[in-house]
């Protein structure tokens, strides 16, 4: 089961699940509907109309209010490639925010912007919370998480490192391409080792297994829901293993023309072209 979001007429979101093929997508309810009860409406055979894929707009299936949490240094060998090798291990996740209009989909074009030699991929996975969590215990946190996603974490490297707050570097128009959320109990435990690999145009550049975290998901989101209340809807990105761009020498950035894809066992694979920041002046002029 893969469940997307659709944009309405009215620019309103609805949850679709998707055929087996990909080609078709049935109608459940609205977005806001769907995350007041998210284990109910999973359980149910939607109700509403099927429709190509081809003649819908597929979005993130994410309400207005989402927060995406999102874990940075998470796979040892990943701490041990950047610039943080000779820190020592925090006792908490290290967390920054994205907003949830910086998410896109499969298949969305991703801009370079301005100030940029190029982007950085970081492929990962995100967990979608599911029940209210409020001073949880990790158990009942890893029980609340609904869904599972393939993420690509696409990074301005130049704006991260200009501050010490990563906001401006994890926020770029439409750099957290995210694939269908697939419900939590055909995914299992990512203890286990789900398989995350990255592609820059066909080569391998990324290959790890979320056997390697450092910190768990029930754990994150316990820690996170010490300090403010996670609602249902809300995503966190769970980090990414070593082999990213800029840690090579020499650096390896993504440049207009090139084609990143992250492929998630049990989750799939999204795939999305980088093109140049004069698509940042269409796309905003489209929408004036």
């Amino acid at each position: 089961m893969r469940i997307v979001g659709i944009r309405h007429k009215d620019e309103s979101v609805l949850v679709g699940f998707l055929s087996d093929n990909g080609a078709e997508v049935t109608v459940s309810t609205d977005v806001d509907t769907f995350w007041a009860s998210p284990a109910e409406y999973l359980a149910a055979e939607p109700a509403g109309p099927t429709l190509a894929v081809a003649d819908v707009e597929l979005v993130p299936p994410v309400v207005k209010s989402a927060r995406v949490v999102c874990v940075g240094l998470n796979y040892q060998d990943h701490v041990a490639e950047g610039s943080f090798r000779d820190e020592e291990l925090p006792e908490f996740p290290t967390l920054f925010a994205r907003w949830a209009t910086s998410l896109s989909t499969d298949g969305s074009e991703v801009p370079v912007p301005s100030d940029e030699d190029g982007l950085d991929w970081e492929g990962e996975v995100v967990a979608w919370v599911g029940q209210t969590l409020v001073d949880a215990t990790a158990e009942e946190a890893l029980a609340a998480v609904v869904g599972y996603s393939t993420f690509n974490d696409i990074t301005s490297r130049r704006a991260q490192k200009r501050t010490s707050q990563w906001i401006m570097g994890k926020n770029g128009d439409r750099s957290g391409p995210l694939g269908p959320m697939v419900p939590a109990a055909e995914v299992g435990d990512l203890r286990d080792g789900l398989k995350v690999e990255t592609r820059v145009n066909g080569e391998v550049v990324q290959h790890g297994s979320t056997a390697q975290m450092i910190y768990g998901v029930g754990e994150t989101l316990a820690h996170i829901s010490r300090t403010f209340t996670l609602n249902p809807g809300d995503l966190l990105a769970t980090g990414t293993p070593s082999g990213v761009g800029y840690a090579r020498t020499p650096p390896w950035l993504l440049h207009p023309g090139d084609v990143v894809e992250v492929e998630v066992e049990r989750l799939g694979t999204v795939t999305n072209r980088i093109v140049d920041n004069a698509n940042r002046h269409l796309a905003a002029a489209t929408t004036r």
